[in-house]
């Protein structure tokens, strides 16, 4: 299985709140984010791990450049305006990708979940995405995810105007046919992954949801904790 790492964002409101490195080496009890999301994909059968990061994070940088001495790391360095940018620059990186599971650097997942997503991924060849969706709201603006009885995504929206239970969780897997649209959408002007996944359903990707019973991001100080204290196996889910 091929992975991708969206680490290129600066972590402005980190940075405001007191947090000067960047933001995928914010660490949870001694694990940065990177780190963390690295392991989770090589016990998941990581046969490359594609990275980006922005032209400003030397210590990042530093930290991957290491790793990627005895693991299948591929780093891509490059500042980009929008999420979606950054997903270019990755999959652009290898024009042969057939799959890949693409994450944002601040998603906290159970790992026993992400196996089981990842699972469900593979065995359904047939889907042209399998989306990971939560009903744990905490995002400043999260992305409505809207599902038909057979976990069919049918919509994704800015206001729940449908009344659904279900979110975005940043977690994407993707098949040739999804992975083809990213070029076509940036050079039309698409930037935002929002704006992607509904071009998705407009050109008739088939995309399914799969849900995790929490996935956490990280992008205010106090979110660290919230994280710790999700993960702790003292916390129920």
């Amino acid at each position: 299985m091929n992975y991708a790492i969206i680490a290129a964002g600066e972590g402005s409101r980190l940075a405001k709140e007191g947090f000067t490195l960047p933001k995928p080496m914010v660490s949870l009890y001694g694990e940065m984010l990177i780190d963390r999301l690295i392991g989770i994909f090589m016990r998941n059968d990581a046969e490359k791990i594609m990275i980006i990061i922005n032209e400003d994070s030397a210590a990042l940088e530093s930290h991957l450049s290491d790793l990627s001495l005895t693991l299948p790391i591929h780093i891509v360095k490059k500042s980009t305006p929008s999420s979606l940018h950054s997903v270019y620059e990755l999959l652009g990186s290898d024009p042969e990708l057939k799959a890949i599971c693409l994450t944002t650097t601040d998603t906290v997942f159970k790992e026993e979940e992400f196996t089981a997503y990842i699972q469900e991924f593979a065995q359904n060849e047939h889907l042209g995405g399998l989306m990971a969706v939560t009903s744990f709201i905490d995002d400043e603006s999260p992305l409505f995810v809207t599902l038909d009885n057979e976990q069919n995504i049918t919509a994704f929206t800015d206001q729940n105007s449908t009344q659904t239970s279900f979110v975005s969780g940043g977690i994407y897997c993707l098949r040739k046919d999804a992975i083809a649209l990213v070029s076509e959408a940036v050079l039309g002007g698409v930037s935002r992954m929002r704006n992607f996944q509904r071009q998705l359903l407009e050109s008739g990707i088939e995309l399914k949801a799969y849900p995790f019973s929490k996935i956490v991001d990280v992008d205010h100080v106090q979110d660290i904790r919230t994280a710790e204290l999700f993960l702790s196996p003292e916390t129920a889910v």
